[in-house]
């Protein structure tokens, strides 16, 4: 079973529909016992950092993504759930993250020609044999609604980058951690086959 993570956040309901789709038993919870029983745990969302970060707090979900984490259980954070898995974000500079993993999430700077936020498609530049990456091309498209970016503090965990108006660490790995910034669910073949390597980890 997989335990979808339910924090008022939006695109929860487009992650549900991709995982039933493939055949996945998908519980939307903020319950813990029935999150500290799940078979993989998915923390989607799209919204501010700040706001998202109160709502983990107000509805005990901190300590249990952290007990989650620390007993092993496959953790996929998507999009804003990438971000809110990090240290500290430029978005809301006084929210503090999940601190999962070591880096920033920084904004994505104007360049002439690039609108912000983000949106569309984009090539992947794979690196560090993710597991999420397994059994596609080399440089795979997917789609990003973003304005905000992650720069992780170790370049060793991070398997996917991609460009616009800087280097964007698109997706990073560290043990039972995995994080997209870009939308699997919205990234048609390519991402199914994402999330597919995923309910295999």
């Amino acid at each position: 079973m997989i335990a979808i993570l339910d924090y008022d956040a939006g695109n929860i309901k487009s992650v549900e529909k991709a995982m039933q789709l493939l055949g996945q038993e998908v519980t939307v919870t903020r319950e813990r016992e029935a999150i500290l029983r799940a078979d993989k745990v998915i923390l989607p969302g799209v919204g501010a950092f700040g706001d998202a970060m109160d709502k983990i707090r107000q509805y005990g979900l901190y300590e249990v993504i952290h007990e989650v984490v620390d007993k092993g259980t496959p953790f996929l954070g998507i999009c804003l759930g990438l971000q809110l898995l990090f240290e500290r974000s430029e978005e809301s500079p006084k929210a503090e993250g999940l601190g999962v993993l070591k880096g920033e999430i920084l904004r994505i700077p104007e360049t002439p020609g690039l609108k912000i936020p983000h949106m569309g498609w984009n090539s992947l530049k794979l690196q560090n044999h993710g597991r999420l990456f397994a059994d596609l091309p080399d440089e795979p498209y997917v789609y990003f609604v973003h304005s905000y970016y992650l720069k992780a503090a170790d370049e060793g965990i991070v398997t996917a980058a991609t460009e616009y108006g800087t280097q964007i660490h698109a997706s990073v790995e560290q043990g039972n951690v995995f994080a997209c910034q870009f939308h699997p669910e919205k990234s048609s073949d390519v991402g199914i086959q994402i999330l597919k390597n995923f309910i295999a980890v």
